[in-house]
């Protein structure tokens, strides 16, 4: 496991809880002032931080329909709301919906430890085609000062389907070797919807850096999923009647984190009971 992995989060297999911010202004669906998506956003992150989550991340996830470039005014509205609502100690993550530009963006302003996005391939999407380049978002990160930020490529995108013929495992390897991945992602396909175990198993053997399941997550498959992956990332299955865009339920992300506690009690033993090498 990266050594930068492991410091950022403090603990094995983080569970990285999302912080939906409802639609912003300017986005069809807004329907909140400002001053109200802030109180919205800090009351999830309050709740979030009451069951220890390890860490948050900021989405402007009912920004319906998605756009593959960030308007200024979307830009402008998320920095405040996530300057307002970030943690006052701990870490936290940005995704601008779904613009990795604005997604680093964001992160440089206000002190995010690292950015979620589609930073390669090339896919048919509901958004259209889609093809991100890696290497602009990576010379932004570089021209601004912000190398601490770390990015989370998504290789496995939800509302969408890659082109071409490469394995995900593939595309694993290529995220690593030429666009220096962080940490690669494995998404069901749509928000909520579960990652495919097999897929998820493909990409980690091919992997040198962290991977992550990012969609579907709950208490019911978080084990299996945990047995494979090196963390989670779960926003759907913590929200009141399990609704992707409701508020967080403070029961269910307690209940979550109380069983992600358990079962890293349970790998920890299992790992310290492995027999050691021969004694010669």
């Amino acid at each position: 496991m990266e050594k930068w992995f492991q410091k950022l989060f403090k603990t094995r297999k983080p569970i990285i809880a999302m912080a939906h911010i409802p639609a912003l202004p300017g986005s069809p669906r807004c329907r909140l002032s400002l001053e109200e998506t802030v109180k919205w956003v800090k009351r999830d992150v309050k709740n979030l931080s009451k069951a220890r989550v390890d860490a948050v991340l900021f989405c402007n996830e009912d920004d319906r329909p998605y756009t593959l470039q960030a308007s200024p005014e979307q830009v402008a509205a998320m920095t405040r709301v996530v300057v307002e609502a970030k943690p006052i100690s701990g870490v936290f993550g940005v995704d601008v919906l779904w613009d990795p530009y604005a997604s680093m963006a964001v992160a440089h302003a206000t002190g995010a430890h690292f950015v979620r996005g589609v930073f390669t391939g090339v896919y048919e999407s509901d958004m259209g085609l889609w093809s991100p380049d890696a290497s602009s978002v990576a010379r932004l990160r570089r021209r601004v000062g912000a190398e601490g930020v770390r990015m989370f490529f998504n290789i496995v995108p939800e509302f969408a389907s890659p082109l071409g013929g490469r394995s995900p495992a593939e595309r694993a390897l290529s995220a690593q070797v030429s666009s220096l991945a962080d940490v690669l992602l494995v998404s069901g396909h749509m928000a909520g919807a579960e990652a495919d175990l097999e897929t998820l198993r493909e990409v980690k053997k091919a992997s040198n850096v962290p991977v992550l399941v990012n969609t579907g997550v709950n208490e019911g498959n978080l084990e299996r999923y945990l047995e494979v992956a090196d963390g989670a990332i779960v926003g759907t299955s913590l929200k009141q009647g399990g609704y992707t865009w409701g508020p967080v339920d403070p029961e269910r992300a307690k209940r979550f984190m109380e069983k992600a506690r358990s079962l890293r009690r349970h790998l920890d033993q299992s790992r310290s009971t492995l027999p050691g090498p021969p004694t010669l």
